[in-house]
């Protein structure tokens, strides 16, 4: 029986690519919009109306891209990343996503408590998934809040590990994961393959 071929792909797969960047885009937006809500009270509840879709929007992505994934192999890390921060990168995705679940459901959660629905567009609505109960709405909100400060961290670092390695190592990390087609493109070397990440992206 003729062996597997070992080859791997030296950039993620163009869907995964595209909405790796779409999703970026949201999140910063939908992070901007929920920081501006709580320091404007005037304008909380314009921002509101963008805000639940938007978060809804997130939601049915993270599930699109996890898909996307299981379907896609993903490039090996670049040979300038050690065991230790090729572990921290792995933490810090599934992090990531875990959290880009989790915010959304329990934002939704959080306004079906109070039994305030959910309103995608006009007569749209979402269906409540938790009871009408002012104290699950205490837990939701607070949850929520430490849940979104430790989104904000968690996206920082990893856009600040990534620009290490595009401004300072220049071992085109990024080059992984651009939308467009990459100029002088080379293999991206990676040592201990067997141990690249199984992160979705």
């Amino acid at each position: 029986m003729p062996a597997e071929p070992t080859h791997r792909p030296t950039r993620y797969a163009l869907p995964s690519r595209l909405l790796h960047w779409i999703m970026a885009v949201l999140v910063i937006a939908q992070l901007f919009v929920g920081a501006t809500m709580m320091a404007s009270l005037t304008d909380y509840h314009r921002l509101r109306v963008i805000h639940e879709p938007l978060g809804i929007a997130i939601l049915i992505l993270v599930v699109i891209r996890i898909g996307n994934r299981l379907r896609h192999r993903p490039p090996p890390f670049p040979s300038t990343m050690r065991p230790l921060e090729r572990l921290v990168a792995k933490g810090t995705e599934y992090l990531l996503y875990a959290l880009l679940l989790a915010q959304p459901l329990i934002g939704w959660a959080m306004l079906s408590s109070t039994g305030t629905p959910i309103v995608i567009y006009e007569h749209l609505r979402l269906p409540a998934i938790a009871p009408h109960d002012p104290s699950i709405y205490a837990t939701l909100r607070q949850a929520h809040t430490i849940l979104a400060n430790l989104l904000f961290l968690t996206f920082t670092a990893h856009m600040c590990a990534v620009l290490f390695h595009t401004l300072v190592l220049r071992d085109r990390l990024l080059d992984r994961m651009t939308p467009l087609p990459v100029r002088s493109a080379r293999p991206v070397s990676a040592e201990h393959d067997e141990h690249a990440d199984d992160v979705p992206r």
